[in-house]
């Protein structure tokens, strides 16, 4: 599925989501005396999202991807402070809002990781190196695939068709033989 706008994007979503969640996180007492650990992960989770949306903003992949992994490694920072936070006895009452917070960054962890490996192994090179000729060679391209596709299959069929009529042909003559 190809998204026009990073805020159609589902791991956008989910990063917003998280950033949400750890603001709300932060927000509880327990961070009273915390300020810098509080402002790192509130920081690091609105990177996430950040991230997403400048690299599909950018029209390369090659920079898209750049921002993919910056924006991995982010949501790599939010779940090595929900450990921190797992391991302080000041935030033990946290554990239920910890855990969903480290579930959902893993979550958007593992979206950016098949995002980046898609990209990787694609040829786009992304929507600034898009013209007319490139998109009219993208289209032959897809045109082409399609038709070796039906044509794989229309010879498949074929195939099968000769090795019933065979078939049939041997048992009818394995029928007749004394």
């Amino acid at each position: 599925m190809t998204y026009a706008r990073f805020e159609d994007l589902p791991v956008w979503k989910a990063a917003i989501e998280l950033a949400v969640r750890v603001f709300a996180l932060t927000a509880r007492p327990e961070f009273k005396g915390f300020y810098d650990m509080k402002n790192q992960m509130e920081r690091a989770a609105v990177s996430v999202s950040n991230n997403i949306a400048e690299g599909f903003e950018r029209g390369t992949t090659n920079e898209l991807l750049n921002f993919i992994y910056i924006s991995r490694g982010s949501a790599g920072e939010v779940r090595s402070m929900t450990h921190l936070l797992e391991r302080l006895p000041a935030f033990a009452s946290l554990k239920a809002e910890v855990f969903d917070i480290r579930g959902r960054a893993e979550n958007i962890t593992r979206q950016l990781r098949g995002w980046a490996d898609s990209l990787q192994n694609s040829d786009i090179k992304g929507q600034r190196h898009l013209n007319d000729q490139t998109r009219r060679a993208d289209q032959r391209k897809q045109e082409r695939e399609e038709m070796l596709a039906e044509e794989r299959q229309f010879r498949e069929q074929l195939i099968a068709r000769e090795t019933a009529r065979i078939q049939a042909a041997q048992q009818a003559s394995a029928l007749h033989q004394p």
